[in-house]
């Protein structure tokens, strides 16, 4: 074996080394939302051991947390032993404007289902009701507290996407919008405010709705957003010009996407257009992120992500046509449909 093979394959091992110490950065993230490192430094650097006063920890030990999460660039250590925010670690306070606080809760909240994945790779079921005892929509409406975490991560989640779909898909000229399943309405509310010529209906959950209201109104938009309370596989609001489902279709099984996606071709004019904004899995053999999320979707939901060619499938059996798929911001792209 020569020098170069054995340095190629000492590279591939250190490589696989790093994949497979992966979870660590991720439970750093956890272990910094637990304590509220962010919201505890967002007044300006202290140090371990005046954190360590204000969170019940070991100064000691809360000093090497604050060092990891330094080198993963949620914070930096300033002078005198003190720590500092970056940029990046502000947005672990749940009051910065684009706080993905409640996102890492809930992916804490998803470790005990990840120590079981196994089970889903087993019987293609979700872990999740496995180890809560029933399937997760379920159980977020019996346990508000995992609800709470939930509602609140994917809020956090169509917040940002909003403001990406907001710059990078031209709405003008949309005068009626219907978010279906859209959840607290933070992505509605989002594009209602750059394009302040349309209107909107956020469609979720009658429990959901409620909080919808709350954000609406909050933003100032409850005479140009309505919330309805129901059932999107029962019945779609009708007449509306663009029709919007962002990370719906990817929890539920075929059967069930069809049956969405008939809803709203029933609820569709001649005119009207769809617009999925989903994961969808590239071919090859390259790293996408939806390729790491359809088995997440797997585990926790029993959804999957699709390729273009499974979404145009369920597209033409509800009788969409596909128009074009836009890159946005990764994992995540557009794909239009109109009616057939």
């Amino acid at each position: 074996m020569t020098t170069r093979q054995i340095a190629s394959d000492h590279d591939e091992t250190l490589r696989l080394l790093r994949m497979a110490e992966g979870l660590g950065a991720a439970r750093l993230l956890q272990l910094a939302v637990e304590f509220d490192v962010a919201g505890l430094l967002v007044d300006g650097p202290r140090s371990a051991e005046e954190l360590a006063e204000k969170t019940a920890t070991h100064p000691k030990a809360l000093h090497r947390l604050l060092r990891a999460l330094a080198g993963v660039g949620v914070c930096t250590e300033a002078p005198h032993g003190r720590f500092a925010l970056t940029e990046m670690g502000k947005r672990l306070d749940s009051e910065h404007p684009q706080s993905l606080h409640w996102w890492v809760r809930f992916q804490g909240m998803l470790n005990p289902v990840y120590d079981d994945a196994g089970s889903s790779v087993r019987a293609q079921d979700p872990a999740f009701s496995g180890v809560y005892g029933e399937p997760i929509f379920e159980h977020l409406a019996r346990n508000p507290e995992h609800g709470e975490i939930f509602h609140s991560a994917m809020a956090e989640h169509s917040r940002v996407m909003g403001t990406v779909l907001a710059t990078g898909y031209d709405f003008g000229g949309v005068q009626r919008i219907v978010d279906v399943g859209g959840g607290d309405g933070s992505l509605l509310t989002v594009l209602l405010q750059r394009y302040p010529e349309a209107e909107g209906v956020v469609l979720d959950l009658p429990e959901i709705a409620d909080v919808a209201r709350k954000r609406v109104a909050a933003a100032g938009l409850s005479e140009r957003c309505s919330v309805i309370g129901g059932d999107f596989l029962r019945e779609v609001p009708a007449g509306a010009d663009l029709y919007l489902l962002k990370g719906v279709l990817h929890n539920w099984s075929d059967t069930d996407a069809a049956t969405l996606l008939r809803n709203c071709r029933a609820a569709m004019t001649p005119e009207s257009r769809l617009l999925l904004i989903e994961a969808v899995v590239p071919p090859g053999d390259d790293f996408h992120p939806s390729k790491v999320l359809d088995v997440a979707m797997m585990i926790v939901y029993g959804g999957r992500e699709r390729t273009l060619s499974e979404h145009m499938e369920l597209l033409t059996g509800a009788g969409l046509r596909f128009g074009r798929m836009i890159e946005a911001a990764a994992p995540l792209s557009v794909i239009e449909a109109f009616p057939a």
